[in-house]
């Protein structure tokens, strides 16, 4: 199970937290009933969910502990442990996956299932980062794949088939009986501070490498990768522009009667 680190996630949350807005502001459910985050993290952008639905109960679950103990519930809002391979979406009227499938294999059976089993009228919405192919990526498969470190990390990192394309998402949700909007947006992260790529993923892609490798290995690893960073990435007077690529879906269910009228 991958370990994550909350406070090193939480230190470019505003730039993190955009995209699920961008995502959620996408979604024309009035007064959903059920509403689920699933891979809510620490939980903040999930109380939003409750306050913008004030009828609705809302779920956030995630597979990681030490996200899970920083989530503050309250009334209609509930954190609990959960992997998204065993979720059931049965009774959800909004289901909601922010940069969480990335991580799971074989996703596209799971939207499928979830598409089955979502309300009548629900809505399904999930944002995954579309950027393996950019540097802060490639750089650090071809670092983990050199001839140091391949025998410690061989297998360790995600590829470029973590995720699918929109256009690949599409019919696929639309021949599950959904209607569909895809698209990607490519974001330019201006960051600050010293090697503020590097501390980006180290909150993310990096953790599986961190997870991996020995202490004094992992510091090692981290140096390279940081130099690697640096040339890709040079600081400007202004900051260290950081371009982020991300594809979002979000499909609706058709209500039933929606499909008596057609």
């Amino acid at each position: 199970m991958l370990r994550w680190d909350p406070a090193q996630y939480a230190r470019f949350s505003d730039e993190r937290s955009r995209p699920f807005f961008d995502l959620t502001g996408q979604i024309g459910a009035s007064e959903p009933g059920v509403v689920v985050d699933l891979g809510c993290g620490s939980g903040e952008l999930t109380a939003t969910l409750a306050s913008r639905w004030p009828a609705a109960t809302v779920r956030g679950l995630d597979a990681s502990a030490e996200m899970i103990e920083r989530a503050t519930g309250g009334d209609r809002l509930s954190f609990a442990l959960a992997d998204a391979a065993d979720f059931d979406a049965t009774g959800a009227d909004v289901l909601i996956s922010n940069a969480l499938l990335q991580w799971v294999p074989g996703h596209q059976e799971l939207l499928v299932r979830w598409a089955g089993q979502l309300a009548a009228g629900g809505w399904l919405a999930f944002q995954v980062p579309a950027n393996f192919g950019s540097p802060s990526h490639r750089l650090m498969r071809e670092l983990a794949e050199s001839a140091r470190w391949r025998g410690r990390l061989a297998g360790v990192l995600r590829h470029s088939d973590a995720v699918a394309e929109p256009a690949e998402y599409l019919p696929l949700l639309v021949e599950a009986g959904l209607r569909v909007n895809a698209w990607q947006t490519s974001y330019l992260h201006v960051l600050s501070g010293p090697d503020p790529v590097l501390e980006w993923v180290r909150g993310t892609g990096l953790r599986p490498v961190l997870q991996a490798l020995a202490a004094d290995e992992a510091s090692s690893f981290v140096d390279e990768y940081a130099a690697l960073l640096r040339q890709a990435y040079p600081e400007q007077p202004f900051g260290t522009v950081f371009p982020f690529l991300r594809t979002f879906v979000v499909a609706h269910k058709p209500a039933v009667s929606d499909l008596e009228a057609t």
